[in-house]
Parts: C-alpha cells; sequence; structure tokens
C-alpha cells in the first residue's frame, strides 16, 4: 500500500534525478568537435597546399622570363626603341673615314678637271691658234712594223703650244698606215712608228697654219694657211684641217684626218695627184678632195674592201 502513494517514473527510475544521457548522445558530443577540428586542420593544410603549388608555379614563370624571350618573339617597337633613334650625342668622327671621303672627293674634282682641259675634237676653227713657234714634241716609238717588207720608219710630231697629245696623235696615225685599206695594201708598203733621235723616212708633222705655211714655202709651196703639204721629209698636216676637216669632206673628222695622211704618205711613196674616174665614183686617196669632188663621192683610203685600188687619172 506504501507504494502506491508513490509515483512511478519512466522506466522505474527515481523521481527528483535528472536522467543520464545514453550513449548515442554522448558519442554526438565527443564526434562534434573532432569534426570541427578535423574539418580546421583540413582547411589549413589545403591553404598551405595551394600557397606552396601556387609559388612553384610562380617561381617556374620567374626563371623562364629571366632566361629571355621565348623563340620569335617580336622584337621592340618603334616606341620602345625611339631613345636610340633619337640619341643625341654625335658619334666620334673616324679619321680614316674622313681621309677617304677627302681622297675621294679629291680624285672625282681632278676628274672633272681632267675632261675639261681635254680638247674638244669639234672646235671652231676661231679657237685653234693661227701660228706657234715652230719647234716640236716628237711621240716615243717602238711601235711594231706593220705591212710588207719595204718598210717606212717614221716620226709623229706635234708643235709646241697646241693642246694636243703627241702620243694620241701617234696612235691614231699608226691605226691610219696599219688600216687594211690603207698603203700596206699594195704589197710591199710597211711602216713603224719610231721616236726622237731615230732614223725616220719622213716625219708626221701636226702644225699651226702659219707654221705650215712656213715650212711648204721654202719649197716654193703655198699652202695659204688652208692646207697640207708633203715637202722633203716633212709630212705637214695644217692643224686646222686635222681638227675641224673639210667643207668638200662630209664624213666625220676622224675619216678625213685618215685622208690627209693616206694622201700626203702617198706622195712618200711616190704617188702623183689623180682625178676623179667617173661621177659616183668613189674620190681616189690622191685626190685634191679639198678644191672640190668632180662629181666623186669623198673617200679617205686608197684601196677598196675588195683590195683594188681606187685609181683616176692623172693630175697636175
Amino acid at each position: 500500500m506504501g507504494s502506491r502513494g508513490m509515483h512511478a517514473t519512466p522506466h522505474g527510475r527515481r523521481a527528483g534525478h535528472r536522467r543520464r544521457p545514453g550513449r548515442a548522445a554522448r558519442l554526438r558530443r565527443v564526434r562534434l568537435p573532432l569534426v570541427v577540428a578535423a574539418g580546421v586542420l583540413l582547411l589549413g593544410s589545403g591553404s598551405a597546399w595551394f600557397v606552396s603549388w601556387n609559388g612553384a608555379e610562380a617561381g617556374n614563370e620567374t626563371r623562364n622570363d629571366a632566361a629571355g624571350p621565348p623563340p620569335h618573339a617580336p622584337g621592340p617597337t618603334a616606341g620602345e626603341d625611339e631613345s636610340v633613334a633619337t640619341d643625341p650625342t654625335p658619334p666620334a668622327p673616324d679619321p680614316e673615314a674622313e681621309a677617304e671621303a677627302d681622297d675621294g672627293q679629291d680624285a672625282h674634282q681632278e676628274q672633272e678637271q681632267e675632261r675639261e682641259q681635254e680638247p674638244d675634237a669639234e672646235v671652231e676653227e676661231s679657237e685653234l691658234p693661227e701660228s706657234g713657234p715652230g719647234t716640236f714634241r716628237v711621240a716615243p716609238g717602238g711601235g711594231e712594223p706593220v705591212g710588207g717588207p719595204t718598210l717606212y720608219r717614221y716620226q709623229v710630231q706635234v708643235e709646241d703650244g697646241i693642246d694636243l697629245d703627241p702620243d694620241a696623235a701617234a696612235a691614231e696615225v699608226h691605226a691610219i698606215l696599219s688600216h687594211e685599206r690603207g698603203w700596206t695594201q699594195d704589197g710591199h708598203s710597211g711602216f713603224q712608228l719610231v721616236g726622237a733621235g731615230e732614223t725616220a723616212e719622213f716625219m708626221v708633222r701636226i702644225a699651226t697654219p702659219g707654221t705650215v705655211d712656213d715650212i711648204c714655202g721654202q719649197y716654193g709651196l703655198d699652202t695659204g694657211g688652208e692646207v697640207n703639204c708633203r715637202v722633203g721629209e716633212s709630212v705637214m698636216v695644217n692643224l686646222k684641217r686635222w681638227m675641224t676637216g673639210s667643207p668638200q669632206f662630209d664624213g666625220p673628222v676622224e675619216e678625213y684626218r685618215a685622208l690627209i695622211i693616206n694622201h700626203e704618205v702617198g706622195h712618200a711613196l711616190g704617188h702623183g695627184h689623180e682625178g676623179c674616174s667617173a661621177p659616183g665614183a668613189p674620190a681616189p686617196a690622191m685626190m685634191q678632195q679639198i678644191k672640190g669632188l668632180d662629181g666623186c663621192v669623198a673617200n679617205a683610203w686608197p684601196y677598196d674592201e675588195n683590195g683594188e685600188y681606187i685609181s683616176g687619172p692623172w693630175m697636175p
């Protein structure tokens, strides 16, 4: 009966006492801090790993940059290289380069002066001297013989004071005398250029009109300041004719020089004057073409292209 007055608690526990938590509750209270702690540890560990990995990648980029730009990297742009292009400090002068530049300029000026001093083949008669001293410069000899066995040695002389190179004149005379249509075509005449002091059968002497008149006049010839002559051993060539040609000769002045030499040397070989053979025919080299052609065509050579002598009737 006494037990009726007492209130029974669930599960037969006594009243006034708190219920003790069960095993599951105790486990939950232990696990929660462990999970939180594990999470914190995992978070810290992950952060440290991320920082370490990212730092290693950054280190690799730094080493690559320090090694230089990658292959085929573009060069500096104009803006990046502007300081080089606009450097106000001039380079130090190079004495050797300046000396070479000065030498080149001097050589250019000398060439210009030489061109200005060279005589013009097509000059006016009024530009040529009318007289000279009557003394001559002799071109060097040493030329090889040309032509046949009958050798005629000759000199080339240019009067002092004439702006004409004796060497150049001698080369031109040699080319005329050795030409295939020249006097060597006769089969026996030969020619050789010799120098001063050497024995010569004749002398080609280019002189002013006054000097030609003086020397030719000594033999009774009147050249009148216009024409050439052959007297004694001298083939006298009037400078006016050598430089300007003849109004009767319509070819170039170089061709007329060939006529002068062939005509006067022909006299030295024993040929006399000849006239025009027929209208339209080539004028003989021994014709006085400066006095007129009489219907013939101007011609500088004693032989034609076929090796035939160009002849005409005898003239006084």
